[in-house]
């Protein structure tokens, strides 16, 4: 492999341009191609970029044979065929949430990902958060007690889509985030949501989720709040932690709260709340967007599984499809 890894781009939409401008800054490697279908999106970046070559045609990226590793930031209902060729061309894949739209396909590309020996990433952001890793070390080494419940909160005015609910647009970060952060998949899922600005397209959502060992989760996601919001509380038996991504600094912080018995004369045991102090992890201020990109490369340098591997993106789309299925059924869905 080449010092510089030669990488192209597909999709200059919504997401592509942060990509774009991530990738284009990136020492390690060298974003040779960009692709997208309108030319108005070209020729928007091709003057602030000449030395990228921007084409019209995607299949120029697959078939270049100095590409070893393709992005891909296109409508969702597009990953599956797009990622597939770029696997079966010898070239290592990073594509945006959610993996795929079918969980059928999702696992054709893990298949084929294992068969190839070729890297698939899924781009699931907040799992390179470094508040949202602080985090989850917490939980894993039981400084907030044992977990009782996850509640995560994304909201804002807009952006209204035309081709998916807010389910699978907004709701997806969440569920990756809260799997990532418990470390265990949940085992049902219940949605509820309401369509009022377009019809048959939820731009509202509430989704709960039961894990093992009784912990809950519950996700409320929504295009109508006046305030943007991008929450997530953990609430433990001995702490309790808020990840506020919309902070400028101090995104996480932790309450030295929780639960201890007294015991009273009656001789009935009964919980009291301690009410302790507030305190404030030092956490490292860096762009998640960023480190989740270089360790893609990183992944294809060493060859390593990434974090949010094709396994993981195909975790998240099982509980997205039973949510979609709770939310038409209005019933509870059990994950196998």
């Amino acid at each position: 492999m080449n010092t510089a890894t030669g990488i192209g781009l597909i999709g200059i939409g919504y997401w592509g341009p942060n990509l774009l401008r991530i990738f284009a800054s990136l020492p390690q490697i060298k974003l040779r191609i960009v692709c997208d279908r309108n030319n108005s999106a070209i020729e928007k970046y091709r003057l602030a970029y000449p030395n990228i070559t921007f084409l019209t045609d995607f299949k120029a990226v697959i078939n270049d044979k100095n590409i070893e590793a393709v992005i891909i930031s296109t409508p969702a209902a597009t990953h599956y065929d797009i990622a597939r060729l770029a696997l079966l061309s010898g070239k290592d894949v990073f594509v945006e949430k959610p993996v795929t739209l079918k969980i059928s396909e999702a696992k054709a590309l893990v298949n084929i990902s294992k068969r190839t020996k070729k890297i698939l990433m899924v781009g699931h952001l907040l799992e390179y958060h470094p508040a949202v890793i602080k985090l989850k070390n917490l939980i894993e080494n039981k400084s907030l007690g044992d977990i009782y419940y996850i509640e995560s909160r994304r909201l804002n005015l807009g952006k209204i889509r035309r081709e998916e609910n807010v389910l699978w647009s907004l709701a997806v970060h969440d569920i990756a985030t809260i799997i990532f952060l418990l470390g265990k998949m949940p085992v049902e899922v219940e949605a509820t949501g309401e369509s009022y600005i377009q019809k048959n397209i939820e731009d509202l959502t509430f989704l709960t989720l039961r894990f093992p060992d009784n912990i809950l989760a519950h996700i409320s996601v929504n295009w109508l709040s006046p305030r943007k919001v991008r929450e997530i509380t953990v609430v433990g038996s001995r702490k309790m932690a808020i990840f506020d991504d919309m902070a400028l600094d101090e995104k996480l912080k932790i309450w030295n709260q929780y639960k201890e018995e007294e015991r009273f004369v009656s001789y009935q045991t009964l919980p009291k709340l301690k009410f302790g102090s507030i305190s404030i992890p030092k956490v490292k201020l860096e762009e998640p967007l960023r480190l989740e990109c270089e360790h893609f490369i990183e992944c294809i340098k060493s060859r390593t599984q990434p974090r949010s591997d094709g396994e993981d993106g195909l975790r998240v789309l099982r509980v997205l499809k039973a949510a979609q299925d709770s939310l038409r059924k209005r019933k509870v869905i059990k994950i196998g």
